[in-house]
């Protein structure tokens, strides 16, 4: 229990009364004087405090005036204090278990204790160079050992306000700082510190995007290259989104005629895929097109699906894809960025249509990206030249977007930064 200051302090009997002048003065100690003119304000202790604790160094001295220094004390100091004191400048002093004195002064010291506790159930995630301590209380904690990482997601039982900070209990681990912890998933942030440290090569974009926090990691993700076949993706949106409209539907045929493989931007037929590579005017049902550009990349029946939905990259077409990635994606250069492809491949996402289904079980699962994920990925890869691409959807419990653009690279280098990010966000 505290011992409370006036309790400490000696009584004055405040009374007038007449005096022979032949009488003693009447004088009064130190104690008696701060009873009697001090007032008691937010910057005077009223109290002893049970574990005391100093904000920041403070010395300490050998008398109560305070004018021999005797050492000082530190944050986190285990020190007592044996009683409380008034010296000759009508100052609180407190008087230590050793023998030494230390102003009484609110602004530095203060008693260490737990102010508020809340019981809770809640996910947070670890910071980075976040400490796991045994004790919120400052003077009794210790670094706690832990197995636990960075960005980890971990359950939080308790949280309690000290005077110096907020911590919160993960049950059976330790207790950490309020601002060791995120609210939010910010495994985004480890994203970019491995693709800073290990892939800021000239020669390759990354985009990276978490669909439910909504949060983007990436290197080089604005770089234009080459997007080969990864172009076959704003058609694949695009006929969807008429195929939602009901402006098409699934088994409706397009019929191969010598223009299809004519227009500007069309690619050559020579190209992927087992559709013929001449013109044989028969009709081709829309589903099979779409599995065709989605799993084999066949040139041809993207080729099939421009001509005629997207009416050979109309304007109407330019616009709403231009809408999407935030500048225009040219069909005929076929130049764009990894954020470009990730972001088109995010309105597919959000499509969940026809399209998307195609995009998984194609033709390249065991390459680039979903070759070692061990979840379902819908992925559009890309060649050409010294240019390879695959950007994909990463069915993880929290979905992400992958993009990855690279140039005079190989496939196995797209395969490990695929496990490096899955590994972060799985």
């Amino acid at each position: 229990m505290k011992k409370y200051l006036l309790l400490l302090l000696m009584p004055i009997l405040l009374a007038s009364a007449t005096v022979d002048s032949t009488e003693i003065d009447f004088i009064l100690t130190n104690q008696e004087n701060f009873l009697l003119n001090a007032k008691v304000t937010d910057e005077t202790f009223t109290s002893i405090p049970s574990n005391p604790n100093v904000y920041s160094p403070v010395d300490t001295y050998l008398d109560r005036n305070l004018t021999q220094k005797a050492s000082t004390l530190k944050e986190n100091q285990a020190f007592h204090i044996q009683s409380v004191e008034i010296n000759n400048q009508n100052q609180q002093v407190f008087l230590l278990d050793n023998g030494q004195y230390l102003l009484a002064d609110l602004k530095v010291i203060f008693d260490d204790q737990i102010l508020e506790s809340t019981t809770t159930q809640a996910t947070v995630w670890l910071k980075k160079d976040f400490k796991l301590y045994t004790n919120p209380i400052g003077n009794q904690q210790k670094i706690a050992k832990t197995s636990l990482k960075a960005y980890q997601s971990v359950e939080i039982s308790e949280i309690v306000t000290t005077p110096t900070d907020i911590y919160a209990k993960i049950d059976g681990k330790g207790w950490l700082k309020s601002t060791d912890i995120s609210q939010e998933d910010n495994r985004i942030e480890a994203v970019q510190e491995l693709l800073n440290k290990k892939y800021a090569k000239d020669n390759i974009g990354v985009y990276v995007k978490q669909l439910t926090s909504q949060k983007t990691a990436g290197v080089n993700q604005d770089k234009m290259m080459y997007a080969a076949s990864v172009t076959k993706l704003p058609v694949l949106y695009y006929v969807q989104e008429k195929i939602d409209q009901e402006e098409y539907s699934l088994t409706e045929g397009l019929q191969y005629i010598d223009k299809v493989t004519d227009f500007k931007g069309s690619y050559s037929a020579e190209g992927s895929g087992t559709l013929g590579k001449t013109a044989d005017n028969r009709h081709y049902r829309i589903d099979e097109l779409i599995n065709k550009t989605a799993k084999e990349s066949d040139n041809a029946a993207s080729n099939l699906l421009a001509y005629y939905i997207t009416n050979q990259f109309d304007a109407v077409f330019y616009e709403e894809i231009t809408a999407i990635v935030g500048q225009k994606w040219d069909m005929s250069s076929r130049q764009a960025s990894a954020q470009m492809a990730g972001m088109i491949m995010e309105a597919i996402y959000h499509q969940s249509g026809y399209v998307l289904g195609s995009l998984q079980n194609t033709e390249f699962d065991n390459q680039r990206i979903a070759r070692d994920i061990p979840v379902p990925v819908a992925h559009k890869i890309g060649d050409a030249y010294d240019f390879r691409h695959d950007v994909g959807v990463v069915y993880t419990d929290s979905p992400f977007i992958l993009s990855i653009f690279t140039d005079q690279s190989d496939y196995d280098t797209i395969s490990e930064i695929a496990d490096d990010v899955y590994e972060l966000l799985k």
